[in-house]
């Protein structure tokens, strides 16, 4: 059987829910052989696609040649090509990243950014049908699906399973890449077939393409497996490439009895509570098997596994420490674990750490300074002998429980019962926050501060907090 036909068996096996009368593809063209004879076998297949090419500049006229060479196959195949530029270096930089991630992280963007404008066509071409605009009607199962495909193929798979396995990972990183990830609208239909296959299909069709001269670098990562591991590995087991593509399918197997296990662990331990989770200390430390819950709980927040025994070993550690990813704290509160995202505006629990300036919350914003200041009296201020004070603090909602020693007291009195002598409306208590040291208030946010962090004549060094609404 040859590749075209293989490859519409397995569309029909993998992809049934996607056919030609339903789906519009935007396939990733980078030129070289894969993405070309992915081009092709969708065209001979009959389905809709548009073709998308990005030039990441760098690899001087060779990139030119590049996106030259996809634009004539959008004339070969009579089919529309959007090409984009991206200064890849400047936003490898601009983030601290590789230029492997920025290539990456730049490309999927934009492929999201077409696909949501298709979405968005096709609603309003919803809207005009159903308020009659439209005279030929369609039904609503012939609504297209957008989908984005790129032409990773088995190969690939296999390097990605031994880069995962290298840099540490779950049962998820060792399945390697997936077919479909709906979520992403992305699908990879040459995920099952080998490298030679292409080729060979390529040199029967004579199709042309052209070769990425740094493929041949061993600096990018990808490289060194394909070019320098894999081969000295195969000198002692001939068949490793295929031992470990079946060993991609067992895994997926047991994956599925592998999620199942996870979900009851996790729905026994979490607790949602508006856009963060809430995690009992105790519950969490005597989690078995420990290590992999944990990462399981921290990877969908972009955590990375490296940080899993450091995120153990925040159960342990003093009120108010953290860990951080791109997008969200674990932070440790008294016997909780809080997983809050990084963007403050939105999030309940945040770190204010020794180095912000400002701090953006639900309520305003608090500007942090180290410098001296002629000390006011206004409620939106607060003067604190920075001394007495460790960092980080924490910035939070107060709760039913919560205590401190309100300016001028030397007893210790119940938030609420503060607010409640204030005459605050029910409204206005669900606004309140609080800044917590170490499990001591220090400021009832826009109120009043705590007496034990007052400035006295022994205070040599003054924290003052402005916030504004």
């Amino acid at each position: 059987m040859d590749l075209l036909h293989k490859f519409q068996n397995h569309w029909q096996k993998q992809f049934c829910h996607l056919s030609s009368n339903n789906l519009q593809l935007l396939l990733a063209v980078s030129g070289g052989v894969d993405s070309v004879v992915l081009v092709d076998l969708v065209q001979r297949s009959g389905f809709n696609f548009h073709m998308a090419h990005c030039n990441f500049q760098l690899r001087g006229s060779e990139s030119e040649r590049d996106e030259n060479f996809v634009r004539s196959l959008g004339t070969k195949y009579e089919q529309e090509i959007s090409v984009k530029r991206f200064d890849t270096k400047q936003y490898a930089a601009d983030n601290k990243i590789s230029i492997q991630e920025a290539a990456r992280d730049l490309r999927y963007a934009w492929f999201k950014e077409i696909v949501d404008r298709w979405e968005m066509a096709d609603d309003s071409r919803k809207e005009e049908k159903e308020t009659g605009t439209i005279i030929r009607h369609l039904s609503s199962n012939n609504s297209p699906h957008n989908f984005i495909a790129t032409a990773h193929h088995a190969d690939d798979n296999i390097e990605t399973l031994l880069m995962h396995f290298f840099r540490g990972t779950g049962i998820q990183g060792l399945m390697g890449i997936q077919p479909e990830l709906k979520e992403r609208r992305l699908i990879r239909p040459l995920l099952c077939f080998r490298k030679s296959e292409l080729l060979e299909y390529a040199a029967a069709n004579k199709l042309e393409f052209v070769e990425d001269s740094s493929n041949a670098s061993d600096k990018y990562t990808r490289n060194f497996f394909r070019n320098q591991l894999l081969p000295q590995i195969k000198e002692v087991f001939p068949k490793v490439e295929e031992n470990l593509l079946h060993n991609i399918e067992r895994l997926q197997e047991v994956s599925a009895l592998y999620r199942q296990s996870v979900e009851q662990h996790v729905k026994k331990l979490v607790e949602q509570k508006g856009n963060e989770i809430h995690i009992p200390v105790i519950k969490w430390k005597r989690t078995n098997p420990l290590h992999t819950i944990t990462w399981e709980l921290i990877k969908p927040y972009h955590f990375h596994a490296a940080q899993t025994e450091e995120v153990i070993k925040l159960l342990d550690a003093e009120n108010g420490s953290y860990q951080s990813s791109a997008t969200h704290r674990i932070i440790k509160n008294r016997n909780w674990m809080i997983i809050s995202p990084v963007a403050t505006e939105t999030a309940q629990h945040i770190v204010i750490g020794p180095d912000d300036k400002e701090v953006l919350f639900e309520n305003g914003m608090l500007a942090v300074s180290h410098e001296p200041a002629a000390i006011s009296f206004a409620l939106t201020e607060a003067f604190l002998d920075a001394n007495e004070i460790g960092f980080p603090l924490l910035l939070r909602k107060y709760k039913t429980g919560d205590y401190f020693y309100p300016l001028g007291m030397q007893k210790k009195k119940k938030v609420s019962k503060f607010l409640i002598d204030l005459k605050l409306s029910r409204t206005d208590k669900e606004k309140v926050w609080v800044i917590e040291s170490d499990k001591k208030i220090l400021w009832v946010v826009g109120y009043r501060i705590d007496n034990r962090f007052k400035v006295n004549d022994q205070t040599k060094n003054i924290l003052h907090i402005t916030f504004r609404k």
